[in-house]
């Protein structure tokens, strides 16, 4: 996969397929949280990729805890 090193982590970028994948959607899904700025994401020319931790931290943010 690509990478993008950093003094402090290494962290994957995903492609869009990828994200949905790990999000169990279908591709629209990330697409539209990209177009709407909701996620945080890599332009590398015409292609978007989003990174793991942003996506980690989307899903940590969208966790809804159980109720006692």
């Amino acid at each position: 996969g690509t990478t993008v090193t950093t003094k402090r982590h290494t962290n994957h970028l995903l492609t869009v397929a990828q994200a949905a994948e790990r999000l169990g959607t279908t591709e629209r899904f990330p697409r539209r949280l990209i177009a709407e700025r909701r996620i945080t994401f890599v332009k590398l020319g015409t292609h978007a990729r989003i990174p793991a931790r942003a996506l980690d931290e989307f899903i940590a943010a969208s966790t809804v805890e159980a109720a006692e």
